[in-house]
């Protein structure tokens, strides 16, 4: 066991039973009802992390800007092709448009030459010429699923033959178990956003109790950030 592995296994020993991989009931082998829990906790781990990073800005006394928005995007998307995802997939990594990440591309030479060499590096260790499901690649279907795609198109768009990812999810309890949960998330998702109109901003008699919820970001950097009908 290495350094970290020991270091990992001792993090989430102290975190409690339900921590440790094989005590809990998602060991290899388990099935869907004891992936449940676990699969809800991941798919709510992925959705929070936009939350999670405006919350540190936040912490630090400002509200983040459109700059540290772009900035975190791009972080994802270089993450998402150094693991060897296509374009889609690494928009969808990093919650844009694929317009939009086509958009950095061309005006960010930083960026562009960034992704380049992230694509190189998934290259160089064999992570972009097999269509295998991957954590990254699941990663990309549990995210797409969450935010209104279909299950084969999210598939698609991750890189995983269709009929491949259909004989994973059907022959893999904890799969299926995570693309249940990230259906359940959505539907939630959606009741939240009743009363609201497009864009997330509260109308109408929802107005006061979606106060809250306003997204502030400060517009510093056109170039950065491109228009949405650039």
């Amino acid at each position: 066991m290495t350094m970290y592995e020991h270091a990992t296994e001792r993090v989430a020993r102290a975190a409690g039973p339900e921590a440790v991989p094989g005590t809990d009931g998602w060991e290899q082998g388990a099935g869907p009802e004891a992936w449940e829990p676990r699969a809800e906790r991941i798919v709510s781990w992925l959705a929070a992390r936009e939350e999670a990073e405006r919350g540190l800005l936040e912490a630090l006394g400002r509200p983040p800007s459109q700059r540290d928005d772009t900035v975190a995007r791009m972080a994802e998307a270089l993450r998402a092709a150094a693991q060897g995802l296509a374009l889609p997939a690494v928009a969808v990594a990093a919650g844009v448009p694929e317009r939009m990440l086509r958009d950095w591309l061309a005006q960010d030479p930083a960026f562009a030459g960034a992704l380049r060499a992230a694509g190189a590096l998934a290259a160089g260790h064999g992570l972009t010429a097999a269509e295998e499901a991957t954590p990254a690649r699941l990663r990309v279907v549990l995210d797409a699923v969450g935010r209104g795609a279909a299950w084969p198109v999210a598939a698609a768009l991750a890189g995983i033959p269709v009929r491949r990812f259909n004989r994973l999810r059907r022959g893999t309890p904890g799969v299926e178990a995570l693309l249940e949960a990230a259906q359940r998330l959505r539907a939630r998702t959606a009741r939240e956003r009743t009363g609201r109109g497009a864009r997330g901003v509260p109308t109408g008699e929802g107005a006061a109790a979606g106060e809250g919820r306003y997204r502030l970001v400060r517009l510093d950097d056109p170039l950065l950030s491109p228009t949405e009908d650039g």
